[in-house]
């Protein structure tokens, strides 16, 4: 759209739905479905608040249908907006480069048809991806897509993988009824956060009744009277009704012949790019989970932001000048949530023992006066700064509306200012966010041992 915008004609293909991962099985329904499980987790939790409720059951096909709906609006509207936008032809199917014409051109096949054009952008996204096991090809295993096309509640589902969509997910479906048990090969939840972050996780997820086994490794895989048998590598047996992997993702660059034109992957099937996102082959972009410099919706949106500056020469701009010049910004929709932007403690610590003056402040949720009302008090905020410069290097905000909250960060380190722009700051009372400009006023050198 943004390419029709400045006059250009433009082919927008696509080869399953419009809206790809995010509103077809990631973010829209996913959101949509956790709202539901929230609610049947409060309405649960309603004697904490001295409402008294009689005993609560979920009506799984109902919150299905609401997801669905919820989803189908999504893609009508995007769907629409397409159609009205001049300039955007949307063609169905699976695009394929097959080289260049006599002018140069790039080829592109799609069906039986072929289009020639001055300048290719790919965001192909990427797909589940489920590791080889023995006996898999026999149990039926979901996927992120496969698991929201389900019309009846699994009695028993095993996730396999303990990070983001798979603790998503095992969430979810705990609060909606289903018995959850969560197996995965490292030795804590959401390894690549830190260690105090991974407990938290594991201390609430245990009691919402979530089974986990952790340094755990699946060795097979058959049915049985009751639907799935996961036998691990150390012979211990799990029984359940639906097995979900959620083991990672690939990019979807398989299909595009990328060869024909020169263009090579590398070894994991990511596009590399320079910071403005263009491929070694001129006029080819690479956009979004593809390019391997964030798999996240807010990543991609960002990047075809960086890419019209470029286009239109704008040297003037911080962040949309490349992508290097953006810290690294994502949430994990537990419940709690997580919301994490540029360095956590673990990669802190590191650049202290290296030298560098970092300092470093943070607050227990459950010593913060909005969280202990609204009686929701696991996590913690964590700010972390640089010593010599005071611009803001990062911050974990792990709680009550952290998901929300870390665009506070996101949003300021942007201006590159010093957080004691951000200190003076007059915030709103009561909320958690009100605590910021206190936080950092404790901060202190950190050390390259701190827990």
């Amino acid at each position: 759209v943004g390419l029709a915008k400045r006059g250009q004609s433009v082919a927008l293909i696509e080869g399953d739905k419009l809206g790809g991962t995010c509103v077809n099985n990631g973010c829209t329904p996913t959101k949509t479905l956790r709202k539901s499980a929230r609610v049947a987790h409060m309405v649960r939790r309603a004697g904490d608040f001295g409402v008294n409720t009689g005993e609560v059951t979920v009506n799984f096909p109902a919150a299905m249908a609401r997801m669905r709906e919820r989803v189908d609006t999504a893609r009508r509207g995007l769907t629409a907006w397409l159609n009205r936008t001049k300039g955007v032809e949307v063609i169905q199917g699976w695009g394929r480069l097959e080289g260049f014409d006599d002018e140069g051109r790039f080829i592109v096949s799609v069906g039986d048809g072929k289009i020639s054009a001055n300048k290719v952008f790919l965001n192909t996204g990427t797909r589940a991806f489920t590791p080889p096991v023995e006996g898999l090809e026999n149990v039926g295993a979901l996927d992120n897509a496969s698991l929201l096309a389900l019309d009846e509640l699994p009695d028993h589902l095993i996730v396999v993988g303990g990070s983001y969509i798979g603790l998503e997910m095992g969430q979810i479906f705990r609060r909606l009824g289903s018995k959850v048990t969560v197996v995965h090969r490292a030795d804590r939840l959401a390894e690549r956060e830190d260690e105090d972050v991974s407990a938290i996780i594991a201390e609430f997820f245990e009691d919402e009744g979530v089974t986990l086994y952790l340094s755990a490794k699946i060795g097979s895989l058959c049915r049985n009277t009751r639907g799935v048998l996961v036998t691990l590598e150390d012979g211990t047996q799990i029984t359940g009704s639906h097995v979900l992997f959620a083991t990672g993702r690939v990019p979807n660059t398989d299909k595009l012949n990328l060869e024909a034109v020169g263009l090579e992957t590398d070894a994991r099937g990511y596009v590399p790019t320079d910071t403005k996102l263009r491929t070694k082959v001129p006029n080819l972009w690479a956009l979004g989970d593809v390019n391997r410099r964030g798999a996240f919706t807010h990543t991609s949106y960002h990047d075809h932001e960086i890419v019209l500056a470029d286009l239109d020469g704008r040297d003037d701009l911080f962040q949309l000048k490349d992508a290097d010049q953006r810290p690294a910004t994502y949430a994990m929709f537990t419940d709690p949530p997580l919301g994490r932007v540029g360095l956590s403690l673990k990669e802190a610590q590191k650049q202290v023992a290296d030298g560098r003056n970092i300092l470093i402040a943070e607050m227990k949720m459950a010593d913060i006066s909005r969280a202990k009302e609204e009686s929701e008090t696991a996590g913690l905020i964590r700010i972390i700064v640089d010593g010599e410069s005071e611009a803001i290097l990062g911050a974990t905000v792990f709680g009550i509306a952290g998901d929300e909250i870390i665009s506070i960060f996101t949003n300021f380190m942007a201006t590159g200012a010093s957080y004691k722009i951000m200190q003076q700051a007059l915030p709103v009372h009561p909320t958690v966010a009100e605590l910021l400009p206190t936080i950092l006023a404790g901060l202190k050198p950190l050390e390259a041992t701190d827990a």
